[in-house]
């Protein structure tokens, strides 16, 4: 039971320190499943590993664990796969999908196979698996990094489409090699089993899918269930296709997540969240497991061989099918070389290596099965090797090649109430990038209804990182009637965008005592809390500007009036601030903009500089 426990404490702290260090979480996760497992047998007094997977799975346990969260896996992969992105993906993407695939599987298998002197069986399998990147290791890259938004877009949907994409190929390539053991005396029965497995878990995964959507639609699931009976009924359609025939799970899994993924249904957006939970518990747990299992005479047999090849997957094989893919593009050769050097081996590739390295191992009379041991610390190598090396040279490649974007100005608003609405089109209408996000439909649609981008989501979920494009993201405010949402969101950005960069509305309690000091990042840097602004911002002639030119003009009019406005922006001819407590008005040009407030009453020579040179003006709002 200890060593169980000591795999889900130690799993859960390899996803935390991954966020700390900013690396995908695979890193950790196997490092430290090598440490517990083959490398701690240097240090334990028999030889013994701290933690060994085969001790607390005996038998056919371990085998059924790790096919069943696999096809968790596949189906949250699966998920991820939009029929409508891929007809809307540039040529890059949809060209890396198919021949940048197509590259790595046959050059994969002729590199194993001559390299490593592997069957061309275990060869391929190989070159199969190594397809797989996933936005698990794809994500924490480019958001460390943030590169350009021609990069960052041919990444990050080259790493979700290739998970599920990917997993499929290899495990295509592993149904042939069961399919085989018939020989050649039986071609007809190699491609009749073939055919039946694939067909068995489309025609499942189809049927599982079918179901649960009927069972959503028609409000036949309470909301409490509905998580927990999805992961149930995926668990339930993997057995029910494994009954049918062996080995037709994942790929019904697969098509499960698939045929949801493209069907319109606004309570999966829950079941997208749900199942990323259960992710991250599979995950830490499997590859930890995993990672414990190989022995250390497995890394040693590895050799010399396998340094040659990883070198061979990573500057040869990806760098191929990339510039392949890129051809007649409009990249430049920054752009190309960066991405060639980005492509980093994720989850999936290790799950499912694990899952088939045991099966074919168990089932000694498909392939030699000393091969067969030898794939999964081969593809383990390549993982650790590609997250370790492209992770930790990424930024600074990035920035020799000239691919860091620019630092982004727009802002993504969390709400998009009436008054993050009034304010978004304030800055949208002064030529900004602006984003809102909020959790209310009605919220959402009237947004979009009044041109503006919204989308909805929930801003404190780890996957609005993965959800919404920060490339053109560079601040966020906080504008919401919840006072604790709007701390928490920028908490929650902090280290996204910077400290410097995250705005709040003062609460209820800031606006109505003045003995509490004000935070530098409340917007506008004054005591006014939300059900104010609406109510000013209401006033068709709410806005107000006045031009200064010289910097005396605008302390003169600060210390006359600062009781009776709310300072909004600083803007100039090039650019527009947001005022807050940390904001210094840079150029002696800038016009204020500002609202004025209530009772206040403010005529001309009041909205005038003190020497009559500054202008004054009221928009009506848009």
């Amino acid at each position: 039971m200890l060593e169980l426990a000591s795999i889900f404490v130690l799993g859960i702290f390899a996803q935390w320190l991954a966020w700390k260090i900013k690396q995908p979480a695979i890193l950790p996760l196997i490092l430290i499943g090598l440490a517990i497992g083959p490398l701690s047998t240097f240090f334990t007094e028999d030889g013994s590993k701290l933690i060994d997977g085969d001790a607390i799975f005996t038998g056919d346990l371990l085998f059924s664990f790790v096919s069943i969260a696999v096809g968790v896996i596949l189906f949250e992969g699966g998920l991820t796969l939009n029929i409508k992105e891929i007809r809307s993906l540039a040529g890059t993407v949809r060209n890396l999908l198919i021949i940048g695939a197509l590259v790595t599987f046959i050059g994969g298998g002729l590199a194993a196979h001559y390299i490593m002197e592997l069957s061309w069986q275990i060869s391929f399998l190989f070159g199969a698996l190594i397809i797989v990147s996933g936005p698990t290791v794809v994500i924490p890259i480019l958001r460390n990094v943030r590169p350009n938004s021609n990069v960052n877009t041919v990444l990050k949907w080259e790493g979700i489409l290739i998970d599920p994409l990917g997993a499929l190929v290899a495990v295509l390539m592993y149904e042939f090699i069961l399919s085989s053991k018939h020989g050649n005396e039986y071609p007809m029965e190699v491609f009749q089993d073939f055919f039946i497995t694939i067909s068995a878990g489309i025609v499942a995964g189809g049927l599982g899918a079918f179901f649960l959507y009927s069972l959503i639609k028609n409000k036949a699931l309470p909301e409490y269930l509905r998580n927990v009976f999805t992961l149930a009924l995926v668990i339930f359609t993997f057995a029910f296709s494994e009954l049918i025939h062996a080995e037709a799970g994942l790929m019904a899994a697969t098509v499960m997540g698939i045929v949801l993924a493209n069907v319109k249904l606004e309570e999966l957006k829950k079941i997208l969240s749900f199942k990323e939970d259960i992710s991250v518990i599979l995950i830490s747990v499997l590859f930890i497991l995993l990672s414990s299992r190989i022995d250390f005479i497995q890394i040693q047999k590895l050799g010399l061989s396998s340094i040659v090849l990883f070198f061979v997957v990573i500057l040869v094989i990806r760098p191929l099918g990339v510039l392949l893919s890129s051809y007649k593009s409009h990249l430049n050769w920054q752009e190309i070389t960066f991405i060639s050097w980005i492509g980093p081996k994720g989850i999936v590739a290790a799950a499912v290596a694990s899952l088939f390295s045991l099966d074919l191992i168990n089932e000694g009379s498909y392939v030699d099965p000393k091969e067969a041991e030898m794939l999964l610390p081969l593809v383990f190598s390549i993982i650790v090797g590609t997250v370790v090396l492209q992770g930790s040279s990424a930024k600074l490649i990035a920035k020799w090649l000239g691919v860091v974007r620019a630092e982004p100005t727009g802002f993504i608003i969390v709400g998009a109430n009436e008054l993050a609405r009034k304010i978004a089109q304030k800055l949208k209408d002064e030529g900004l990038y602006v984003l809102l996000v909020d959790t209310s439909a009605p919220n959402v649609k009237e947004a979009k209804k009044s041109g503006l981008k919204a989308v909805q989501a929930n801003i404190l979920a780890e996957s609005i990182f993965d959800d919404i494009d920060l490339s053109k993201i560079g601040k966020l405010a906080a504008i919401t009637s919840n006072s604790g949402l709007n701390d928490l969101a920028c908490k929650w950005f902090e280290k996204e965008l910077g400290e410097e960069n995250v705005f709040r509305l003062a609460s209820k309690e800031e606006s109505d005592n003045a003995n509490l000091p004000l935070p530098d990042n409340v917007l506008f840097h004054t005591r006014v809390d939300f059900v104010l602004l609406v109510q000013i911002l209401r006033h068709k002639e709410a806005y107000h500007e006045v031009h200064f030119e010289n910097n005396a003009e605008y302390e003169e009019f600060i210390d006359k009036h600062e009781s009776k406005i709310i300072p909004l922006f600083f803007k100039g001819e090039d650019h527009i601030k947001l005022i807050t407590g940390l904001t210094k008005r840079g150029d002696k040009d800038d016009t204020l903009i500002y609202l004025t407030k209530p009772g206040v009453v403010m005529d001309e020579e009041d909205e005038d500089s003190p020497d009559n040179s500054a202008s004054s003006t009221s928009k009506d709002e848009e």
